[in-house]
C-alpha cells in the first residue's frame, strides 16, 4: 500500500514538474512573440543553445506576429528557432508545439526537391519559390516562400516568409474557367455581330429610305413640320419652317424657335409644351409665328403627337403648324356680325315681347281659346329666341374679353335645388333626382352658376329621349365642390368628347336630331373658369354621359 502511494506521490511530483515546465514555455514563446526578450533557447540534441538577435527590437517581432503572412527563422540544421502565430494556423499545430522541429517535415513531397534547392541557395542569396506545405489534416497548402539571411549571436539563421496562395490559386482556376467560357462566348458572339452586322446593314438602308421619304412628305405640305426629342429639344425643321422663319438651323436648335413666337403667346404655348412633355398628352396650341419676309405675325394652330417605342416610352414628338390667319379674320367678321346682329336684334324682340305680354292681358275673357294659344306659343318661341341672342352676346362678350361680373358667396345647394324645379316645370315628363345633403358655399355669381347648370340638365334632357331619369349630384373633396349631371342617353365618342367644350360645336347623331347652336358649353366652359374652377365630361357612347364643374369651397 505505501509502495502503491510512493508511486502515486512520484507522479503528481513529475506532472506537477512538467506542468511548471509547460508554463515556462509556454511564459517563454509569449515573450519572444511580443518582443519582451531578445534571445531563443533551442535544443538540438546536444544541449541547450542560446541564440539572440544582433538587431532585433520590440516593434519588429510585434510587427512580425501581427502579419498576415507566415514569418518562420530556422538555423543551418533546418530546426525552427522562430514562428509566428499565422505559420502555426497554415500547418495546423499550435504555436507551442512547432518550435524546436524541422521545417522541412512540413514540406509536401512533390515540393521536397524545389524547396531543398531554395534552401540550399538561400545561404548565399536571396530566393523566392512557389512551394507546398502540408498540414496536419493532410491537406497540401500552396505558398509563396521568400528567403533571406538572418544574423544571430551565435551565426547566421535563415527567415523565411510564406505567402498562402490558396486563394489566388482558386482565383487562377476560377479565371481559367472563365478564359473558357469567354473563348466560347467570344466565337458565339463573333457568329452573332456577323448577323447582326448584316441585319444593320439592311436596317439601315430601309430607315434611309424611310428618312427620306419623311423629308420629301415633310418639305411638300403646306404646314411647318418639326419632330423634337422627349426633352422637347427641336432636332428637326422641314422646309416650309425655313422659308417663312427666314431663320437658319443654327438659329432654330435647340429651343431657338421660342424667339419666333409673339411675346404675348409665349408663355402659354411653353406652359402646354411643357405639360404635354411631362404628360405625354397631344399638344395643342394656339399662337403667331412672326413671319422673316416683313416681320408680320400670322396665326397658326401647333399639333404636336408623341410616337413611342416597343415599351411604350416616347421615342420622339411629330408636330405641325398650321396657318390659321385667315380663318381667324373670317372668325373675327363673324363675331363682329354675331355682336352687331344681337344687340340690333334684342331691341325688337323686347318690343315683340311686351306687345304679346299686353295681348295676353288684354281683356281676357273675351279672348278666344284658340288666341289665346297662339299668343302663349308666341311667347315660347319669343323666350327660345331670347335665349338664342342672349348666347351670342356671352359669346361677343368672351371673344371680346368682357365678360365680366360681381361674386358673392353662393349657396350651391340652393342653387341647385331652384334649378331642378325650374327644369321640372319646364321637363314634367323626366324624373330628377337631387343627391345633396350639405350647404356647399362658393364665392360666385348665382345668375350665371344658374346658368351652367341650365345648360347642364338641358343637354342631359335633349340627349335623352328614352331613359327620363337624370341625377344632380353634389360632392365635396380637397376644398373643392363638385357639381354631376347624369344622363343615361346616347353618350359620347372619344372624338366628340375632346371638342364638346368648342365654340359652335354640336353633337350630330343620325338616330337623334337636336337643335342649337353648339354655343352652350363653350358659354359654360368659360363661366367656370372666370370662377377659377373646371368643367369636364365623362362618357362612353350609347351609354349616358356625366358633365361635371368643379368650384373652389370657401
Amino acid at each position: 500500500m505505501e509502495d502503491v502511494k510512493k508511486t502515486y506521490d512520484q507522479l503528481l511530483a513529475e506532472y506537477n514538474e512538467l506542468q511548471m515546465q509547460l508554463d515556462e514555455a509556454n511564459d517563454t514563446i509569449d515573450a519572444i512573440r511580443t518582443g519582451q526578450v531578445d534571445a531563443l533557447i533551442v535544443n538540438d540534441g546536444e544541449g541547450h543553445q542560446l541564440y539572440t538577435l544582433k538587431t532585433a527590437d520590440q516593434t519588429y517581432r510585434v510587427f512580425i506576429e501581427k502579419m498576415n503572412e507566415g514569418a518562420v527563422t530556422i538555423n543551418r540544421e533546418g530546426l525552427i528557432l522562430y514562428n509566428n502565430s499565422r505559420f502555426a494556423a497554415m500547418v495546423g499545430m499550435p504555436l507551442e508545439k512547432t518550435i524546436g522541429l524541422h521545417f522541412s517535415d512540413f514540406i509536401a513531397e512533390e515540393s521536397r526537391n524545389v524547396y531543398d534547392e531554395v534552401i540550399a541557395n538561400a545561404w548565399e542569396e536571396d530566393c523566392k519559390e512557389e512551394i507546398y506545405l502540408i498540414n496536419t489534416d493532410g491537406h497540401t497548402v500552396p505558398c509563396f516562400i521568400s528567403c533571406n539571411t538572418l544574423e544571430l549571436d551565435e551565426g547566421v539563421a535563415l527567415s523565411l516568409i510564406l505567402t498562402d496562395l490558396t486563394k489566388l490559386k482558386e482565383t487562377e482556376n476560377q479565371l481559367k474557367i472563365k478564359n473558357l467560357q469567354l473563348a466560347a462566348a467570344h466565337l458565339a458572339t463573333e457568329k452573332l455581330n456577323n448577323e447582326l452586322e448584316d441585319t444593320v446593314k439592311h436596317r439601315t438602308n430601309e430607315l434611309f429610305v424611310s428618312r427620306e421619304h419623311f423629308k420629301y412628305l415633310a418639305n411638300n405640305i403646306p404646314q411647318m413640320t418639326w419632330t423634337n426629342l422627349p426633352n422637347g429639344e427641336v432636332d428637326y425643321f422641314n422646309q416650309q419652317w425655313y422659308t417663312y422663319t427666314g431663320l437658319s438651323a443654327e438659329d432654330t436648335r435647340k429651343y431657338g424657335w421660342e424667339k419666333t413666337i409673339h411675346p404675348d403667346d409665349l408663355q402659354l404655348t411653353m406652359d402646354r409644351f411643357k405639360a404635354s412633355l411631362k404628360s405625354g398628352q397631344i399638344f395643342e396650341v394656339e399662337n403667331r409665328y412672326k413671319r422673316g419676309s416683313d416681320g408680320a405675325y400670322r396665326w397658326h394652330l401647333n399639333r404636336a403627337i408623341p410616337l413611342r417605342d416597343e415599351q411604350d416610352e416616347i421615342a420622339f414628338w411629330v408636330g405641325t403648324a398650321t396657318d390659321i390667319e385667315d380663318q381667324k379674320k373670317e372668325m373675327d367678321r363673324k363675331d363682329e356680325f354675331i355682336g352687331i346682329a344681337s344687340h340690333e336684334l334684342k331691341t325688337p324682340l323686347t318690343s315683340l315681347k311686351g306687345y304679346l305680354q299686353l295681348i295676353s292681358s288684354y281683356k281676357k275673357d273675351d279672348m278666344p281659346g284658340s288666341v289665346k294659344q297662339y299668343v302663349e306659343r308666341a311667347n315660347s318661341a319669343v323666350n327660345k329666341l331670347q335665349r338664342l341672342i342672349n348666347d351670342l352676346l356671352d359669346v361677343s362678350k368672351i371673344q371680346a374679353g368682357k365678360l365680366e361680373y360681381a361674386f358673392t358667396k353662393v349657396n350651391l345647394t340652393d342653387l341647385v335645388k331652384t334649378a331642378v324645379e325650374n327644369a321640372a316645370h319646364i321637363y314634367p315628363e323626366y324624373n330628377f333626382i337631387i343627391r345633396d345633403g350639405h350647404d356647399y358655399l362658393i364665392n360666385g355669381n348665382a345668375e350665371r352658376l344658374e346658368q351652367v347648370l341650365n345648360n347642364l340638365i338641358g343637354n342631359a334632357v335633349k340627349y335623352s329621349p328614352k331613359n327620363k331619369d337624370v341625377i344632380i349630384q353634389t360632392t365635396a373633396e380637397n376644398g373643392f365642390v363638385r357639381v354631376a349631371v347624369t344622363d343615361y342617353g346616347i353618350g359620347l365618342s372619344d372624338e366628340q368628347k375632346d371638342r364638346i367644350f368648342e365654340r359652335f360645336y354640336r353633337v350630330e347623331d343620325k338616330k337623334h336630331m337636336t337643335s342649337g347652336l353648339g354655343m352652350g358649353l363653350y358659354i359654360s366652359a368659360e363661366i367656370i373658369n372666370y370662377h377659377n374652377g373646371e368643367i369636364g365630361v365623362e362618357s362612353e357612347s350609347g351609354k349616358g354621359s356625366t358633365f361635371y364643374f368643379e368650384l373652389p369651397l370657401v
